[in-house]
């Protein structure tokens, strides 16, 4: 993708010089810490959580920060670490805890990704937590929460589930639920794996049992029907962490890719009758260009150069690199790792949260990794490969090719044990923010201060549609260039990111054409739309407003 040109800094090399600024705790989030419950036992979940969210659970327009904290193993302890927090979003740069406030104190579990969604159609953000153990969904009543997770019909999925995606499967207007599951494991279940025959280690993935992943069809009426056999999504082997929605064929259906630990990746085609077919290995998506496994964890999709066609990006173990996939037609995918120059230099990371955004607003979409390993004792014998990492961004030049900046004073330089990741434009200014969260550690919120770079923002209401829009389609084209974004819950590790579609637009202060498609089947088009503000489009108007955030956020049907 030919990018328009930036007017922002360069060093003295030419590059861009990108600018994160750490902002956690005059933000307001420094109190929290995600805790995996570590006491020596060495039981296989600690080394994997957790997630966070960029959320407006209020409707106030600005997004507000969900974070989830974990949990302990042992019933005795005097104080249990807190599963859920919640900070409402001040509007000034500053963050206000309202977790019991919002009625998330009362939930009790080992806390491990969250995914929001509108999934009654009510007009504000409800909530579905993961867990070890029983999952939970949570109501949004007015910005206040209720657990709904047994009449909503999910309950009894008392296993381990990792990453969860709202979408609407069948376009019948209801956002539909698939929920990654991990391995079998249990207190006690857990399996000794000794150094030297007597000194216990984290396991490897491999002796685990792989679980199945399940998916929930949404009923219309608050309710959801486990459909995991009737829609074509098992059997598989489970080891499943990390789910995003695309739609490769441009049929106008969703299909989903998944990232599974050491299993094979899976690629469901969407068949267009509420079935979906397991299409990883014809593909090519399913293993490395050498056929191996690997250990799948993050995984985000988008259209990176000037093709149309998607790429799937998959976070993978040290010395595996990251997976590049590209779409080359029909139901084939070619592996890019190599070609697109994000291989080479992320053999020694290991990735868990990854994300596409447009961190420089030059139009085209860059690459973020979370890094970080899962324990000092599986590192091995390669002293490069240390247990804190530092997090990876890659800058696209426009054709589907990176560049990693070098900048040793760069937050990215800190070293983190990265999982979860996520991007929203929390402070308003257009462009896009991280979130990072750290096993048995902090999250980071890191305030983007990259200068240059006009944007467009755009917000989308469906009404035959499901309300948030989930699975539009949304194209810019400016000057002979194509830009384009999709609505989706998902991607990422265990995390949710914004569901608007931000455009950089380089030096560009408008572009010539916006074309939004419904997931429904509609096709609004929009000529001649200025830059440098937030529109809002309801499904249908034919009308494109500019509006504030609370505006948009309120927007009635």
């Amino acid at each position: 993708m030919v990018g328009c040109s930036t007017s922002q800094d360069a060093d003295e090399d030419g590059a861009q010089l990108i600018a994160f600024t750490p902002v956690t705790e005059e933000a307001g989030l420094a109190a929290f810490r995600h805790v995996n419950g570590a006491a020596g036992q060495k039981w296989y979940p600690e080394q994997m959580g957790s997630g966070g969210a960029f959320v407006d659970y209020n409707g106030d327009g600005h997004l507000d920060i969900i974070l989830l904290g974990g949990g302990s193993w042992d019933p005795d302890v005097r104080t249990h670490p807190q599963p859920v927090w919640l900070f409402r979003n001040d509007g000034d740069g500053t963050f206000t805890e309202t977790t019991r406030q919002e009625g998330l104190h009362t939930v009790q579990a080992y806390t491990i990704g969250v995914a929001a969604a509108d999934y009654d159609n009510d007009g504000d953000a409800d909530l579905f937590l993961t867990n070890l153990g029983e999952n939970v969904l949570l109501e949004n009543e007015e910005g206040r929460f209720r657990d709904v997770t047994t009449e909503a019909g999910l309950a009894g999925n008392n296993l381990w589930s990792s990453s969860a995606i709202f979408f609407d499967a069948d376009l019948d207007g209801d956002v539909d639920l698939y929920v990654a599951n991990y391995v079998d494991w249990s207190p006690e279940t857990d399996i000794f794996c000794p150094q030297g025959g007597t000194f216990k280690l984290y396991c490897h993935p491999a002796v685990y049992t792989g679980v199945q992943s399940r998916y929930y069809e949404n009923n219309g009426d608050g309710t959801f029907t486990d459909q995991t056999l009737h829609a074509g999504f098992m059997p598989t082997l489970g080891k499943s962490l990390g789910v995003t929605e695309l739609d490769f064929n441009d049929d106008g259906w969703p299909d989903l890719a998944v990232a599974n630990d050491g299993e094979g990746d899976l690629l469901f085609r969407n068949n267009t009758d509420g079935t979906f077919t397991d299409i990883g290995v014809p593909s090519g998506f399913a293993f490395s260009e050498h056929g191996e496994a690997r250990a799948g964890m993050g995984i985000d999709a988008g259209v990176v150069d000037s093709s149309g066609h998607h790429t799937l990006f998959v976070g993978n173990f040290s010395e595996e690199m990251v997976g590049v996939y590209h779409h080359v037609g029909g139901e084939s995918f070619v592996d890019r790792s190599a070609r697109s120059r994000v291989g080479f230099q992320t053999l020694l990371s290991l990735t868990f949260g990854l994300f596409l955004f447009d961190v420089d607003l030059d139009t085209d979409l860059d690459l973020l990794l979370a890094n970080g390993h899962v324990h000092p004792d599986r590192t091995g014998e390669n002293d490069r490969i240390t247990y804190r990492q530092p997090t990876q961004l890659f800058l696209n030049q426009g054709d589907g090719q990176f560049e990693e900046p070098q900048d040793a004073g760069s937050v990215l330089a800190r070293p983190l044990v990265g999982r979860g990741a996520a991007y929203g434009d929390y402070d308003g200014d257009g462009d896009l923010d991280v979130l990072i969260t750290e096993n048995n550690g902090p999250a980071h919120l890191w305030r983007n201060d990259t200068e240059g770079g006009n944007y467009l923002r755009v917000h989308v209401r469906g009404r035959d549609s499901n309300r948030d829009g989930l699975g539009t389609r949304i194209t810019a084209a400016h000057d002979g260039l194509t830009m384009v974004r999709r609505i989706r819950t998902g991607s990422s590790y265990l995390s949710q990111s914004e569901t608007v579609a931000t455009f950089g637009l380089g030096d560009a202060s408008a572009v010539d054409s916006l074309t939004v498609y419904w997931p429904g089947g509609l096709v609004e088009r929009f000529e001649s739309v200025e830059g440098n503000r937030d529109v809002l489009l309801v499904e249908g108007t034919g009308e494109l407003r500019s509006a504030n955030t609370i505006e948009t956020n309120r927007a009635p049907l």
